[in-house]
């Protein structure tokens, strides 16, 4: 099957330009409304439409976030990859883990599977994150009488 190629339009140069300043995960809403303050005119839909055809390009890496939402980064890696991804600011780590690219083809293997492909995202805190969460944690004390 043949993929038509897209129409390298305002907006979609406005997008790649823009995730590519950013460089961390960013929600199509989140991205949507940096765009708004910085007075660009694009829409949601549109917004939604780009991203999704720049990460089925390979052009923008795509995840699912600690909620469900999908979240986009502009990732300058050209070899198949994970992420450890901050759920509270989004920072991510790009991780190569020769390990389990061998248990995925072994398990594909040992049940007779074809053309396989996997991902994995791995969630936490990134260390400024942690900072801030036990400095803003609300401090329990109990009274003894």
């Amino acid at each position: 099957m043949k993929h038509a190629t897209a129409r390298n339009t305002r907006q979609r140069r406005l997008i790649k330009s823009t995730m590519a300043e950013l460089g961390d995960f960013i929600s199509a809403q989140d991205l949507h409304l940096n765009l708004a303050q910085r007075q660009e005119s694009i829409s949601l839909a549109t917004t939604y439409r780009v991203l999704q055809s720049l990460a089925t390009s390979g052009e923008l890496d795509m995840v699912k976030g600690i909620e469900g939402e999908t979240l986009y980064r502009h990732c300058q890696a050209t070899t198949h990859h994970h992420h450890l991804i901050c759920r509270r600011c989004g920072k991510a780590v790009e991780l190569e883990a020769p390990a389990l690219e061998e248990w995925a083809t072994e398990m594909g293997e040992k049940y007779g599977y074809s053309d396989l492909s996997h991902m994995l995202e791995v969630t936490g805190h990134c260390p400024e994150c942690t900072a801030y969460l036990r400095e803003n944690e609300p401090q329990i004390t109990y009274e003894y009488q």
